[in-house]
């Protein structure tokens, strides 16, 4: 069955490959995304959870800050570096405005490539019908060509057409799921930051 699939891949035409070509990139992509941003997350949840003790023990912003700097992957050790080391406020308004600002860059920090995600779970699957049809229309062309329209003639073509379908399903697929995944874990780890956020108003404040 695979070197048929093979056989069948090899045997088509440009255009189909041209699609192939292009599906089999998003998929690669998208799977890197998806290990990177893994790794990535779970880095974050640990490394906030040892933040956040540190932070419930240490009474000195200083102390703390030179804690937190081994903490680089934590978006909440990074919200309370960027804001120590400008201490550009002068009350605690511009305080909570400053604050939201860094929030805002940690979540996009955190939101970052989910995008190429969502892309490849919407767009993979019409590059693969493009394929199909493609392949479809070089199987009339085929029986055209033939003056037949037996199973020997018309079979190649439209297997060639499935695989364009299937392969775009198959970028498709993972992408969708890990992109609802991930976006969920993104607002978890958003409440967090803004509820920290609070945290360190009052904290920094005293």
């Amino acid at each position: 069955m695979e070197h048929s699939a093979i056989q069948l891949i090899l045997q088509a035409g440009y255009v189909v490959k041209a699609v192939l070509l292009i599906l089999l990139l998003f998929s690669l992509v998208s799977w890197t995304i998806i290990i990177h941003k893994w790794l990535h997350f779970s880095r974050a949840d640990k490394e906030n959870y040892s933040f956040s003790r540190i932070f419930d023990t240490l009474a000195n912003p200083k102390d703390l800050f030179n804690s937190s700097k081994k903490f680089t992957m934590s978006p909440m050790s990074n919200l309370f570096r960027s804001v120590y080391a400008e201490k550009t406020y002068t009350d605690k308004d511009e305080l909570k405005r400053m604050l939201r600002r860094y929030t805002a860059l940690e979540s996009a920090r955190l939101e970052r490539y989910l995008s190429f995600l969502a892309t490849t779970g919407s767009t993979t699957p019409f590059i693969g019908l493009f394929g199909t049809v493609w392949g479809i229309m070089h199987s009339f062309t085929g029986i055209g060509a033939a003056g037949s329209a037996s199973l020997a003639v018309v079979a190649p073509g439209i297997a060639e057409a499935l695989i364009a379908t299937a392969v775009g399903l198959a970028a498709a697929i993972p992408a969708v799921i890990a992109y609802n995944y991930y976006l969920s874990r993104v607002n978890r780890m958003i409440i967090e930051l803004e509820d920290f956020s609070e945290e360190l108003v009052d904290y920094i404040i005293k």
